[in-house]
């Protein structure tokens, strides 16, 4: 069992690593510790880029991912595209 400011350090690093690998494509990430494992939040343009934050967590942590509650959306506003993109 780990206490608060354990908790929060380790959110915080997991967070700016994560931002750091995907780039900002996960808006508004939050990482969720809990005794059983890990939740995943935020918003994200694809599929691959949910999962790829599964996995990178999952590599780092070492615990399991309860739940990846990242959303998939078309194009959230503010999120990234890449600049060959012509779905907007």
């Amino acid at each position: 069992m780990m206490d608060d400011s354990s908790r929060i350090s380790l959110v915080e690093q997991i967070e700016a690593l994560l931002r750091e690998k995907l780039g900002g494509r996960v808006l508004g990430l939050r990482v969720v510790i809990l005794d059983g494992g890990v939740i995943l939040r935020g918003r994200s343009v694809t599929y691959y880029v949910k999962q790829l934050a599964q996995h990178v967590t999952m590599k780092e942590m070492k615990r399991p991912i309860l739940a990846n509650e990242i959303e998939v959306q078309e194009n959230p506003a503010g999120a990234w595209c890449h600049p060959l993109d012509e779905s907007d």
